[in-house]
């Protein structure tokens, strides 16, 4: 059954002089896609298949477009990507869904898209971020292979790989052992976001040395994910648009989408009571389940409005002065890295 999904608005640009067409956003309502913009001239709007694809190579579905809206059916099937141009212009805008809309995934969603400092976007179709994937159905498991995944990094511990072991075979799966308990410390870390994420820069950093050193070897499109997709996998998501000069607030927005994209009856099978009995971890979800808890997501944010993602940029700030700095000590990404990953997915 197809389950209706809300996308929010994906923005890039070619790194051109100024121009009018400088917005755009992708929405679905069920099986239908809308992609909505702002110019001040006549747009036309080409839809392809493949992120890097050039507008010539797809189908133009609207042209000298004036009223700031296209919409087309779509099963989502397929990953469809926008291309904007104005008239008389030769710079292009792309835009795609930021959400992939699975039947029975969590969170699965593409970090393109997102302006930097310096004028560029991040190029769509090469980085991908989600939950656990125990849950998908065959044409979800279809539609994520479409994509072309060179590795999937999996950041959760030892436990909840036993516990729900992904439906996605045949693509090159990494992973770092060791026991959610020690990533989670004492009973204070465990009830308070901004504590547990102080863990997270130390914790955190050999999974990191991987997933940039795929990076930067541009084995790509890569999809790196944890249970829910938003604690590990939005620690892990900062350091990369960091990394590639986006701002700590565009880089917090896309943090808490996760609240509205996750899907938490997805991420988890239902477990047993053997399995609970022998596995602590999965003993400490089976009375999420049963108590209803863990079926609704809930925001990553302390009740003053602090998001738990501040924590960790606290704690690398009050240790090493910066995201570069930290990233070049602890992760091992020096300038020359930065360089490479900029010239690579920025556009």
């Amino acid at each position: 059954m197809f389950v209706k999904r809300l996308s929010i608005l994906a923005i890039s640009v070619h790194a051109a002089p100024a121009w009018a067409l400088d917005d755009a956003s992708v929405t679905r309502d069920g099986t239908t896609l809308t992609v909505r913009w702002t110019a001040a001239k006549p747009v036309d709007v080409f839809v392809v298949d493949r992120a890097d694809a050039a507008a010539k190579t797809g189908k133009q579905v609207s042209r000298a477009d004036r009223d700031g809206s296209y919409t087309m059916a779509d099963a989502g099937k397929t990953r469809r990507y926008f291309i904007l141009r104005e008239a008389g212009q030769k710079s292009v805008l792309r835009t795609a869904e930021r959400l992939l809309p699975l039947e029975q995934g969590s969170n699965f969603r593409d970090i393109g898209g997102y302006k930097t400092a310096n004028g560029k976007h991040v190029r769509w179709g090469k980085i991908f971020r989600s939950g656990a994937t125990p849950m998908l159905t065959a044409d979800d498991v279809a539609q994520i292979k479409a994509l072309g995944l060179r590795d999937m990094f999996d950041l959760r511990s030892s436990e909840e790989r036993v516990i729900a072991p992904t439906k996605l075979t045949g693509i090159r799966y990494t992973a770092i052992d060791y026991s959610m308990m020690s990533m989670m410390g004492d009973r204070r870390a465990m009830s308070n976001g901004l504590d547990l994420y102080r863990n997270f820069p130390s914790f955190l950093a050999p999974q990191l040395k991987i997933v940039f050193d795929d990076l930067i070897r541009k084995q790509v499109p890569l999809v790196y994910h944890c249970s829910a997709g938003q604690d590990r996998t939005g620690f892990t998501t900062a350091m990369i648009l960091n990394a590639l000069g986006v701002s700590r607030e565009t880089i917090t927005t896309d943090y808490h989408l996760s609240t509205a994209f996750r899907q938490p009856q997805n991420e988890l099978p239902p477990i047993g009571d053997d399995l609970a009995k022998a596995n602590p971890v999965a003993g400490m979800f089976a009375k999420y389940q049963k108590s209803g808890a863990y079926n609704k997501a809930q925001p990553l944010k302390e009740a003053d409005g602090r998001a738990f993602l501040d924590g960790a940029f606290a704690e690398i700030d009050a240790r090493w002065g910066s995201v570069d700095v930290y990233l070049e000590q602890q992760v091992g990404v020096t300038k020359s890295d930065l360089a490479v990953l900029r010239a690579t997915y920025l556009e």
